[in-house]
């Protein structure tokens, strides 16, 4: 009897990978169980063995994992209905590895992997997972459930049209709108079971492989036209006690609270107890921090379960504001800049809260999300030319995770050409960045800000776009192209530059009565992962003035300097 239970268990796990389909099946723990222990050292399975992608911190500086080494994310998100068809995305995994990207971040979407109550179809999944890996690519999925970009348009029809079951959320006039409520048992556990049910595929079909390592909870999470849920079970809600879980964490964290959230409880005295109003007032602005509260605490039960089936890393993404919008007018509650105090003492299965950034500055935007402790990742921003200079900013100065332009699969020659050529850059500087990430910076330039100043070591540099040589073709157009590179201090005196369309001065800041001078500067090529250097002087360095890497160049490279006097 015994062979025979392993007999089926092999019939069981290989069957999906000789037909390619997806197999409805049931197993006995007790089989499983002794199919383990009889057949693993220390009554452990390949999967426990193997690290899962995770975050680690060294020196205040975050990182992401993969296979037991640090991993850089060169990414691009998918439109929102570029992976509904087995065949039709075939094409886009070859596009994208053409453009050195290494991660994709993909949708799952549950209207079509739970179309009947309680049956799952994961074909879509394992094509993604099985099409990406063929290219050498690595997945980040995005959870279309119960929100996305504030909407409930992407949950399956039987929850769609089980409103009594399932119920929205009420404008002040009771009018409901496409959006699930955040206050329902009903549709967090529809989504906790959806959401476990995919990580629990996942972990059996890809943990050992990796090929998927981090998962989005939720889409741009964020209460439309009002900045608060009216139904009765949010009224409910609104009219007991701010949970003491955040008073707790408002008075720990007192001198770091963001001035949104301060001003919001000083301006009520600091109440320590209270209904929400009582607490924070009676505005609009204190109904979004009651529906970020919520929103995060879903969020996080959410992350929770999916995270003791299979342990990735989870975040929730962000739709910004735009500024002199009141809450309400723009999706609310989601874990927005002024709101991160709020969702970080909610939602700690949460492992980092980012922006999708459309409008405004991106390094503003990213600043706002660089602190609290919160890892950096930019995993949306718009499709544009600048991403190429963007990027070298994000990561360098930003320490991001990683990078990923949206709707990346149609993306023009232009776009497409820089983008591969800075994910170049940085593929190829990726282990003196991980080794290095304490010394390391970056520079984003464009004509409105033609130069950065950044100190690295002993030294002050004075990076700059490569048109404000006077000399340079170009120089004198209404517009620049976008410049950007990462600086990377190695050992004392030593640099390596990448990027595009910079030059760099440096200066001595620890002995301001030396002067210094470029001992070397050489091109830095790397080919079967070694590194061949061909020399730069005379017109190239400026005669030793300054570094420069050309406009409409991409380049890597290291400079030696000295002092004299």
């Amino acid at each position: 009897m015994r062979y025979f239970k392993y007999i089926t268990l092999f019939i069981i796990f290989s069957l999906p990978k000789i037909y390619g389909k997806n197999i409805e099946f049931v197993v006995s723990n007790q089989c499983i169980g002794d199919y383990i222990a009889q057949n693993s050292d220390n009554k452990r399975t390949s999967v426990d063995v193997i690290n899962t992608p995770s975050l680690t911190k060294t020196n205040d500086t975050y990182q992401l994992s993969v296979n037991g080494k640090p991993f850089l994310m060169l990414g691009g998100e998918l439109g929102n209905s570029s992976v509904v068809d087995v065949d039709e995305m075939k094409w886009i995994w070859e596009k994208l590895r053409g453009m050195n990207l290494n991660t994709v971040l993909a949708p799952v979407y549950w209207e079509l992997i739970e179309p009947q109550e309680g049956k799952f179809d994961f074909s879509l999944v394992d094509a993604m997972i099985n099409q990406a890996r063929e290219k050498e690519l690595h997945l980040v999925f995005l959870w279309f459930g119960t929100w996305k970009n504030s909407m409930s348009c992407y949950v399956p029809e039987w929850i769609k049209k089980d409103f009594k079951r399932f119920p929205r959320t009420l404008d002040k006039n009771g009018k409901p709108s496409e959006i699930l409520s955040a206050f329902s048992e009903n549709v967090l556990n529809a989504d906790i079971k959806a959401f476990t049910e995919l990580m629990k595929h996942i972990k059996l079909v890809d943990a050992e492989k990796q090929t998927v390592i981090m998962m989005q909870v939720e889409n741009e999470i964020g209460q439309l036209p009002e900045a608060r849920d009216y139904s009765s079970l949010a009224n409910k809600a609104f009219q007991q006690e701010v949970p003491e879980k955040l008073m707790d964490y408002l008075s720990k964290n007192k001198d770091i609270l963001l001035p949104h959230i301060k001003e919001l409880w000083a301006s009520n005295g600091y109440k320590q107890k209270g209904n929400w109003e009582t607490v924070f007032g009676k505005s609009v602005a204190a109904d979004e921090v009651f529906t970020a509260w919520y929103y995060a605490i879903f969020a996080d039960k959410v992350a929770e379960a999916g995270k003791n089936i299979y342990n990735l890393p989870m975040y929730v993404n962000c739709a910004l504001n735009r500024p002199k919008v009141e809450p309400g007018k723009y999706p609310s509650g989601g874990p927005l800049p002024h709101l991160l105090n709020v969702w970080q003492a909610a939602a700690s299965h949460i492992d980092m809260l980012s922006p999708d950034v459309y409008h405004g500055d991106f390094r503003n935007w990213l600043a706002q999300y660089d602190k609290l402790n919160n890892p950096v990742f930019l995993p949306e921003i718009r499709m544009e030319p600048e991403n190429a200079a963007q990027v070298f900013y994000a990561i360098g100065k930003h320490k991001s995770l990683g990078f990923s332009p949206f709707s990346i699969e149609n993306a023009n020659d232009t776009e497409a050409t820089s983008l591969r050529k800075s994910y170049k850059v940085l593929d190829d500087l990726t282990e003196l960045l991980f080794a290095n990430r304490a010394t390391s910076d970056g520079v984003y330039l464009d004509k409105t800000n033609p130069s950065d100043t950044i100190n690295l070591g002993d030294y002050q540099m004075i990076i700059s776009h490569v048109m404000t040589l006077p000399w340079t073709d170009g120089a004198k157009a209404e517009k620049w192209t976008s410049a950007g590179c990462v600086i990377i201090e190695t050992v004392p005196d030593e640099f390596w530059i990448g990027g595009t369309s910079v030059t760099c001065t440096f200066r001595n800041i620890k002995d301001k009565n030396s002067t210094t001078g470029i001992l070397s500067a050489d091109i830095a090529v790397k080919k079967d992962n070694k590194w061949k250097f061909i020399r730069l002087n005379g017109d190239q360095t400026h005669q030793g003035r300054h570094i420069r890497i050309g406009s409409g160049e991409w380049q890597i490279q290291r400079i030696k300097l000295y002092n004299y006097k």
